[in-house]
């Protein structure tokens, strides 16, 4: 027996076998670009274009500090989740790993919150999607775009885990292109150094003199926080995705590695030259969107659709891989025993078309509802998935802590990235995201997500809890 074997298979509750007569299981269909290009891509969503903007009015240039504090806590806690997918590479990532390392209810629980987190994004993105494209195409109706989208990725992710890839490959590209070339323009921009540019060129003094760097007082920080956390959620795809890859260990490992620059790059890079370009508090931020307002200072022609063509492109990737991740996870649930049979089961090109289904199922129902009950029913469910991001950086890091031992026990030499200074920055991230969480309980904006995620999330455990009771005893 191998130590792969041996980490997947001894102490923990094992992936249950895929139907041969139904394939073999998931396949390597994912190129190495295709990972690099998710692993890249997965950390830009259309947050980040869509988002910015209230982030930016609420905490002034000070929001550079949230993006910071929220970005230091998404490397740590990808350095763990990069930790255990590197060992033992798996299609459940950290559900899988706290099945192992926690307890069945806990992977069971983590696993359907996440599931059920990503497919309320799918009727989100859909509905941001379908809004941009009526606005072209008005003759078609917005829940018609809706539906169009879903079933174009729908098809796409039901033809192969390649397809998706190569999806998802140009998707990111376009959206990592168009930030870089944002930045490299911005930037020449704000030093006065781009040919016929309409803005002055004030180098760096907008972060200062509109109030300071702190206009709205160092509380607007915490704020801040609570505004971009969710953002960032997308990180720990390229762990799902690595066991469809062919060499999983090398791309979760350069993931990893690369995260820091990916934020610095993305994030903060292109949030300062918003700031560097346009005072804090100029209107056009907020009216226009930050990007759109930067851009039209600077004397970009139809920035504003320019600026909906990128975000139209982040919005289908994210789509593309909240399916691809929705099903991937109700496919290790399935093989887990904690989600039905036909689940596991995968086709020919190693496709699992039930969870897929499955998935954009509860998708298409959560479009509707955001059709037909957009300010109580999905407003439900909005809210409470809405700190599940949270819940599953706690349960990351809870389970490093344990995975951490049973790894140098059973299969030392699969230790090939480790989490810095262990035990220590393990527990402060436990402590900075069990602030945020009690920070938002006295948030008027954040206290319903809380609360209601938690409410959400007591239920699951509750009921991981009982089947774990009831089920029959190993004799």
């Amino acid at each position: 027996m191998t130590s792969q074997d041996t980490l997947s298979k001894e102490g923990g509750h094992p992936e249950e076998p895929v139907n041969p007569q139904d394939g073999d299981g998931l396949r390597a269909g994912l190129k190495n670009r295709h990972l690099s290009m998710i692993a890249i891509g997965g950390v830009i969503g259309a947050g980040l274009f869509v988002g910015s903007a209230s982030g930016i009015a609420a905490a002034g240039p000070a929001i550079l500090v949230s993006y910071a504090l929220v970005g230091t806590v998404v490397v740590l806690v990808m350095r763990m989740l990069g930790e255990m997918a590197a060992a033992q590479p798996s299609s459940g990532s950290f559900s899988a790993y706290a099945d192992r390392a926690l307890g069945r209810w806990a992977g069971f629980s983590i696993g359907w919150l996440y599931w059920f987190f990503w497919v309320v994004v799918l009727a989100v993105e859909a509905t941001a999607g379908a809004v941009i494209l009526e606005g072209w195409i008005p003759a078609v109706p917005q829940w018609a775009w809706a539906l169009i989208v879903m079933v174009v990725l729908t098809a796409t992710n039901l033809a192969s885990v390649g397809a998706y890839g190569e999806f998802e490959f140009w998707f990111a590209g376009i959206k990592v292109v168009a930030i870089g070339v944002f930045i490299a323009i911005g930037l020449l921009a704000v030093f006065g150094l781009l040919p016929g540019s309409d803005n002055p060129g004030s180098g760096l003094a907008h972060l200062t003199d509109s109030g300071g760097f702190f206009p709205e007082g160092y509380g607007a920080i915490l704020t801040g926080v609570l505004m971009v956390v969710f953002s960032f959620m997308g990180s720990e795809i390229v762990t799902l995705a690595a066991g469809e890859s062919a060499d999983p260990q090398r791309a979760v490992s350069k993931a990893t590695n690369s995260v820091i620059w990916r934020i610095a790059v993305f994030y903060l890079g292109s949030v300062f030259v918003v700031l560097t370009l346009l005072p804090w508090d100029d209107k056009s931020i907020t009216e226009d969107g930050s990007y759109v307002a930067a851009l039209d200072s600077i004397g970009i022609p139809h920035a504003g659709q320019i600026m909906n063509v990128i975000v139209l492109t982040a919005v289908l990737s994210c789509l593309n891989s909240g399916l691809y991740t929705a099903s991937r996870m109700a496919f290790s649930l399935g093989r887990r025993g904690d989600a039905p049979k036909s689940f596991a089961r995968t086709d020919g090109r190693g496709v699992p078309r039930a969870a897929i289904l499955a998935s954009v199922l509860f998708g298409f129902v959560a479009v509707f509802f955001n059709y037909r009950w957009p300010d109580t029913v999905f407003a439900f469910l909005l809210n409470s998935s809405g700190a599940v991001a949270l819940f599953v950086w706690l349960v990351i890091c809870a389970t490093q802590l344990r995975m951490r031992g049973i790894i140098l026990r059973e299969a030392p030499e699969r230790l090939v990235v480790r989490m810095w200074l262990f035990p220590w920055l393990t527990w402060a991230t436990i402590g900075m995201i069990a602030f945020v969480l009690v920070y938002m309980l006295f948030d008027d904006a954040g206290r319903d997500q809380v609360l209601l995620s938690l409410l959400v999330a007591g239920v699951v455990v509750g009921i991981a809890v009982t089947r774990e009771a009831l089920a029959p005893k190993d004799s």
